[in-house]
């Protein structure tokens, strides 16, 4: 990760948070690198939690109870959620039925929500979209109806992944058809995550537009925002080295010491192919072409094509470009392949190792 880049991104969403009047925390379950939190906390406080473990992160390295939200909570686990949070959203009426007596009961000043599917979707790719039919997430308005248990002071959707202001205008105006007959009802409105405000083609001035205007129609409404992508957008590159060059029936791969199913494994489930630098992003006629093939000993993992100037060796650099968020949160040790090491480029212009995986940590993993 640089670090002029990640305060590139932080400014511009501490811009929008202070011009448009609404909280923006962090999403822990797009970018958790903790090292980096101290920095963050320069430009903003708090962050989300979908687990007991995000959720403890958030209190001991942001140094704040989380906004937490749970797809199902348990037993065992739901004093501790209450331990480390400031709000907890629940994903259904009966888990709120079942977990709220134990908020009550516990005295503490935890703000309790529903997640609401509104049931209207912008994206494409179903492994990512939260409001296909049948989904297990949020309730719909026709199981709430006309007004809202007792004990719930907030209501939160999440419907975007990676969009624009446009698509936020546009959910916007379906939840206010179905369930702003209960915004009376509550004092807080979270709008999930999945706004890209760090894109380049994103527009800003619409988005506060947006939200200047939603403040306006209810003024008694506390509005968050929690994107994970828009903090480490472009923040920083995965490096990986040529170990070999493989040629079958025609096609060259080139063999890494990285592995797009254990460190990438967005790039096989969106599917998106990442840019690589200095390389041209799809094939051209007459230039030295190759597949980039991981070093898993999983048959899919591998992506192509991209054309180069000149032949690869083995010991050359492929330097995949913005690769920070949903990355390091999603590796597994899948074939106890090793991780990449996770380190800083400074403002200083020096490298801060942050972490180095060893084979104790595969190890601790198994059992």
């Amino acid at each position: 990760m640089e670090e002029e880049l990640l305060r590139r991104n932080l400014q511009l969403i501490s811009s929008v948070k202070e011009r448009a009047g609404v909280n923006i925390i962090l999403a822990f379950k797009a970018f958790a690198m903790w090292r980096s939190f101290p920095i963050i906390r320069e430009y903003i406080g708090h962050s989300t939690a979908s687990s007991v473990a995000e959720a403890q992160l958030a209190f001991e390295e942001m140094g704040s109870p989380a906004h937490s939200y749970a797809p199902s909570y348990t037993d065992a686990e739901f004093p501790l959620f209450m331990q480390y949070s400031s709000h907890i959203t629940f994903n259904s009426l009966s888990q709120f039925e079942r977990f709220y007596p134990q908020v009550e009961a516990s005295g503490k000043d935890i703000r309790c929500g529903l997640r609401i599917n509104p049931e209207f979707s912008v994206v494409d790719t179903d492994l990512y979209n939260p409001s296909t039919p049948g989904s297990r997430l949020g309730v719909t308005a026709d199981r709430i109806g006309e007004t809202l248990p007792a004990g719930i002071t907030g209501l939160h959707l999440h419907n975007l992944c990676e969009n624009n202001s446009y698509d936020l205008e546009r959910t916007l105006e379906v939840v206010e058809q179905r369930f702003g007959h209960l915004f009376g009802q509550i004092m807080w409105l979270n709008l999930g995550g999945g706004h890209l405000m760090t894109h380049k083609d994103y527009d800003i001035a619409h988005l506060i537009s947006v939200l200047t205007a939603l403040r306006g129609r209810y003024p008694h409404l506390e509005i968050t925002m929690e994107p994970g992508s828009a903090f480490a957008w472009e923040t920083g590159v995965l490096v990986s080295t040529v170990a070999d060059i493989v040629e079958n029936n025609g096609v060259k791969t080139a063999m890494l010491n990285v592995s797009f199913a254990c460190h990438m494994p967005d790039c096989l489930e969106m599917p998106y192919k990442p840019r690589i630098r200095g390389a041209h992003p799809e094939p051209v006629e007459g230039k030295p072409t190759y597949r980039m093939g991981g070093n898993s000993c999983l048959s899919g993992d591998f992506m192509g094509d991209w054309s180069f100037d000149t032949p690869l060796q083995v010991g050359d650099l492929i330097v995949f470009e913005d690769m920070i968020h949903y990355t390091i949160v999603k590796t597994t040790m899948f074939n106890g392949v090793t991780h990449p090491s996770i380190g800083l480029w400074t403002s200083e212009e020096r490298f801060e190792l942050f972490r180095r995986f060893t084979y104790e940590d595969y190890k601790n993993r198994m059992s």
